[in-house]
């Protein structure tokens, strides 16, 4: 193969680094497991403990000083490790390192990693169904795949994860790619099939001459290991008759995956170095915080992480919470506009202040951590904002002001309202690229589970006033979802009068915990690298940005792919 590995390189306070060899990918990952190891109570912190446990009393004083009057727009650079010059120095050391640490996301062009590739515009046909995000992903990483399978010699493309075979149809038809998608939903594979035959018809009727179109075969499996996987991959080496064909005519395949979740990524990396017939691998993961990882007992199975030999000698232990932290994206923090990081800081705080409650009325149930759902984000997103705006132009806390709790509850006409006081639907959980991964939504909560609310005095200020509405909402959605009632000894106002002067805190220390998301992220890519790295020179990877971050944020690929004989000789 004519390429060479990319060369992933930053440069961070005076250190060079680098991860061509296997040497250099340890060197760079033992650097961000000690920066890790020096700040676990910020990797390992919950929303929902943020007021109980007093959280920002666990960053540095003087940085929470200074953060708390900074505008937000400053905040939301912070994943990205920009600092400000009047900042404390320990504060901008913080950012500039787990800068230096981080891999370069900025996106490459497929040509600067393989000169033959070429990327081909897909028609509105072959488009049908994807968004500008999907389009974008599957123009990059077929011309990608293609390229890699030209290189490589392989003739069938191993489509893991394939979804509703997107990836797969455009190999199929604009490269010509014989193509076997793999996918746990048979609904998924029907929706494959059937597009695929449509799609079949147009480029035929397109095509002057008698061009034979091949649609991608799809096999429905649940890939719980990569043998399951290597088995699946295997049995699709079959001719037209149904018969395997034999080592002295072995198949040369490509595993490719978009976007493959949580173990199946490390599954294909696995497959790959197992499997004689696999000679190419590109692969884009996600859903770290669906990995499983070996918390170093004994134990029979795979995890997905860590898999390479000098992650597993370091002992760094990352959990749910840091896997899910690495899901954030510093491109999109920055893109965030003022009024929806507002928007997402509160739901932060009506979380945590959440829980306060559960802590002091629901103990058993607090004890039970439940989880209160993450279904209807974009739609919650919404209503909150439209909450807001009316309670803003209201210009006054009418929906506090009844003068008995009952009445609070109820319209003129007996009825429940539908205004600011008790908006249809619930209020819940920001967008999953801004927040933690954790899980503390409030939706499908019925009206009916309203009662009777202590909500203290009416005279509180305004903004304050319907900042406490908007958390009485989501307390009364939340309750709802574990099956409590709200008890007329709920005072509700106390609690929210308790940790409102803290809410300051919200946003800097989320925003601070952010910044170390994308040092996750490295090291976790890292560690999939290395253990390519550790196969010795009969293999060759790297880490390749093929997506737009901003579009994509987990746009980082494993390419891969085997030597043969006359290339190691050279």
């Amino acid at each position: 193969m004519a390429a060479s590995p990319a060369k992933n390189a930053v440069r961070g306070n005076g250190v060079a680094r680098s991860c061509e060899t296997a040497a250099q990918t340890r060197e760079w990952m033992e650097a961000i497991a000690s920066f890790l190891g020096g700040h676990r109570p910020l990797l390992e912190a919950h929303v929902v403990n943020f007021f109980k446990d007093r959280l920002w009393e666990t960053v540095d004083a003087e940085w929470m000083e200074c953060l708390r009057g900074e505008p937000v727009e400053s905040l939301l650079m912070l994943p990205s490790g920009c600092v400000q010059y009047h900042w404390p120095s320990s504060l901008q050391e913080f950012l500039l390192t787990a800068r230096s640490l981080v891999l370069p996301r900025e996106q490459k062009s497929t040509q600067s990693f393989l000169p033959n590739s070429r990327v081909a515009s897909i028609g509105t046909v072959l488009a049908q169904g994807m968004n500008t995000k999907k389009k974008h992903e599957i123009e990059t990483l077929s011309a990608m795949v293609d390229a890699i399978a030209r290189s490589s010699g392989a003739k069938t493309v191993i489509d893991v994860g394939s979804g509703q075979g997107y990836l797969a149809q455009a190999l199929s038809f604009e490269y010509q790619l014989p193509v076997v998608a793999i996918d746990a939903s048979s609904h998924h594979a029907s929706i494959t099939n059937t597009r695929a035959e449509r799609i079949k018809k147009h480029y035929a009727a397109k095509c002057v001459e008698k061009q034979q179109f091949k649609v991608p075969r799809t096999v429905t499996c649940h890939v719980l290991s990569s043998d399951t996987l290597a088995a699946v991959t295997l049995d699709a080496c079959q001719d037209d008759h149904g018969q395997h064909v034999t080592k002295t005519n072995v198949p040369q395949l490509v595993l490719a995956g978009l976007h493959a979740c949580g173990d199946l990524s490390v599954n294909m990396l696995r497959v790959f170095v197992s499997c004689e017939q696999v000679q190419a691998l590109v692969s884009v993961g996600c859903c770290y915080n669906l990995l499983s990882e070996d918390c170093y007992e004994d134990t029979d199975t795979c995890p997905g992480f860590p898999i390479s030999k000098a992650a597993k000698s370091s002992k760094l232990f990352l959990g749910k919470s840091i896997r899910d932290l690495a899901c954030q994206s510093a491109e999109r923090w920055r893109n965030l506009t003022k009024e929806m990081a507002l928007q997402n800081f509160d739901i932060h705080a009506f979380r945590a202040a959440f829980q306060m409650v559960l802590e002091k009325y629901f103990p058993e149930v607090s004890k039970l951590s439940p989880s209160i759902g993450r279904q209807g984000k974009a739609l919650r997103r919404q209503r909150l904002r439209k909450v807001m705006e009316s309670c803003s132009s209201m210009g006054k806390a009418d929906d506090l002001s009844y003068s008995n709790p009952k009445e609070q509850n109820m319209n003129a006409d007996g009825s429940l309202p539908t205004g600011p006081t008790n908006p249809k639907g619930a209020v819940g959980c920001c967008s999953s690229e801004c927040c933690t991964g954790d899980t503390y939504s409030t939706s499908g909560v019925d009206d009916s589970s309203i009662s009777e609310v202590n909500v203290g005095p009416s005279d509180i200020h305004h903004d304050a006033c319907y900042k406490f509405t908007l958390f009485k909402d989501f307390t009364v959605s939340g309750l709802g979802r574990v099956g409590c009632d709200l008890v007329e000894d709920v005072h509700l106002f106390e609690i929210w009068k308790d940790v409102q002067h803290f809410t300051e805190f919200i946003g800097p220390f989320w925003c601070l915990r952010a910044a170390l998301g994308p040092l996750v992220e490295t090291y976790i890519l890292l560690d999939r690298l290395l253990f390519l790295q550790e196969q010795g020179s009969a293999v060759q990877a790297s880490l390749f940005p093929l997506f737009d971050p901003a579009m994509s944020p987990r746009n980082m690929a494993v390419v891969a792919w085997k030597l043969t004989g006359d290339a190691l000789e050279a």
